[in-house]
Formats: structure tokens, sequence, C-alpha cells
């Protein structure tokens, strides 16, 4: 069974909307191109309670998380601490992340708030940064990132190719087509029982629909599937016969 692969992103910058998430669709695509998808995504301030609750109920769910932001060493920055919470352990000096630290800043001082840069919770392994050398780490599946995109996306894909290979899957030869469903009855709720069917008939398909508003009014429908070429063609064919029978304008959409 494949595993679940979710996304926590940190900061109150972002919550504030002074920063704006660089982080959700760059985090979907290194995942959509190895065949995975991001099943889901929490933002969160720079709360070390409600950290430490968020990171305790998802290292019991056995998910994979990628966490960027909040392992700095200014006083805001809360997550490490948050983590060490969840796991019941102190924070240490790491030794492999000090020696990184070493190389990054060498012929300089090596002061106590640049030795917090690698002061991680006990037990925990490094996650290499190729942009400065300055290390996340990782947990539990959990993979801790800082909030810079050029270096947190980096990572993130280091983590995907070294340690999870065997979840990715073919992506060469999947497509997908969807239709634009318009009229008096071309809204989710009256297409349930057709949806369900589908799942159920063609679980090796993905379906999705999604709804197009402008201002009150309902603009069209889009319906489709992606998967295997012959399957996604069987049942769009389902799916178109069953919305003429009901009267259902539809086009493809391109």
């Amino acid at each position: 069974m494949s595993r679940t692969f979710g996304a926590i992103i940190i900061g109150d910058e972002i919550l504030s909307g002074k920063r704006h998430d660089k982080h959700f669709a760059k985090i979907a695509e290194l995942l959509a191109a190895r065949g995975l998808r991001l099943s889901w995504v929490e933002y969160l301030g720079d709360d070390r309670e409600r950290l430490t609750a968020t990171f305790r109920r998802t290292m019991a769910a056995g998910d994979v998380v990628f966490s960027c932001g909040g392992i700095g060493n200014t006083p805001d920055d809360q997550t490490r601490q948050a983590v060490a919470a969840a796991l019941g352990v102190d924070l240490v000096l790491h030794p492999e992340g000090y020696e990184e630290l070493k190389a990054r800043f060498q012929g300089e001082e090596i002061t106590d708030q640049r030795r917090l840069l690698v002061t991680f919770p006990r037990g925990v392994a490094i996650i290499p940064n190729p942009f400065n050398r300055i290390p996340g780490f990782m947990v539990n599946d959990h993979y801790f990132t800082p909030g810079f995109p050029q270096m947190a996306h980096p990572m993130i894909e280091w983590a995907l190719d070294r340690f999870y290979r065997e979840e990715f899957k073919p992506v060469a030869g999947r497509v997908e087509k969807a239709f634009l469903l318009t009229g008096p009855n071309a809204y989710e709720s009256a297409l349930l029982d057709l949806m369900e069917d589908i799942v159920a008939r063609y679980p090796d398909l993905r379906l999705f629909s999604l709804p197009s508003i402008v201002g009150k009014e309902r603009r069209h429908l889009e319906l489709g599937v992606e998967g295997g070429p012959e399957r996604v063609e069987q049942a769009m064919a389902e799916i178109r016969a069953e919305v003429e029978k009901r009267e259902i304008s539809w086009v493809w959409r391109t």
C-alpha cells in the first residue's frame, strides 16, 4: 500500500500574509514527477504547543511529512523545540551537523548562536543542505527543512530520491481527460451516483470533479479521470453516455 505524503508549512509571516507560500505547489510538483500525490497540507504559525501537538499526531499516523520553516536560530523559530517535545527528548548539538557548520563557517568563529543552527532533538539524523551546508534534520519519516525555498526544495527532493524510490510510480503513459458539463443538472450532488460508480469500477483511475462558479452563477462542472490511456477512454465513454442520458450538455476540456 502506498505511503501517505503530507506537508507542514510553518511561519507567522505566512499566516499574516506578509509572505506568500512557495512550498505547497513545489512539493506537489516534486511528488507528481515521481508518480506520487500530496495528500494533505497544513499551515501553522510559530506556536510551540500547537506544533508539538501536530507533530505527535502526524508521527503517530505514520505519514511521510515534509516540514518547511521554523528551524532557524531566532527566538520566533519553534520547530526544533516542538519536535523535541513531541519525541520526549532534549535538544543536543548534533555532531555531524556541527561538522557541516564548521565547513560552512571555515575560518570564522562558531558562536553559540551559530551552534543553535545544528542543535537538534536527540537521536535525529541530518538532511544535507546543498545551498549553504547548514543542515535540516529528519526523524520518523518527517523531514524538517528551512523556510527558504532554495534550500528546502533540494532537501526534500534528496529525501524522496534517497528513501522512497520504491514508492515511485511510472508517470509516462498516464493521461488525463475531462468534460466540461453545463446545464441545470451539471452539479456535483446530482452526479454523485455516477462518480461513485466510476470509482468503484475503475479503482486504478483517479476521478476528479471541479465546479466553476462566476459570481453567483455556475459556469460548468469539470469531470474527468486520470490513468492508463485505455482505461481512461473506457471510463470517459461511460461518463459521456450517462451525462447524455441525463440531458447534460458537454464539451471536451481543452
